[in-house]
C-alpha cells in the first residue's frame, strides 16, 4: 500500500503532518512533501484515517 498526494488539491494545511510526522512534512515554501509512501501493514488504518482527515480530499491510500 502507498500514500498518495493531489498536489493540486492540497493546501498544505498539514493536519497530516500532525497525524502522521514520519510520513508527511512540509518543505522551506511550505509544501507538503511526502517522506515515505510506502506504508507498513500495520499502518494501512492509520493512514487511512489521515486522509480521511484531509480537508481536501488531497490524499489517498492505494494499492501497490
Amino acid at each position: 500500500m502507498r500514500i498518495k498526494a493531489d498536489f493540486d488539491l492540497c493546501e498544505s494545511n498539514a493536519i497530516c503532518v500532525g497525524m502522521a510526522p514520519d510520513f508527511f512534512d512540509l518543505d522551506d515554501d511550505d509544501y507538503l512533501v511526502i517522506l515515505q509512501e510506502e506504508i507498513p501493514a500495520d499502518r494501512v488504518e492509520e493512514l487511512r484515517q489521515v486522509a480521511a482527515n484531509c480537508p481536501k480530499s488531497a490524499l489517498s491510500v492505494e494499492e501497490d
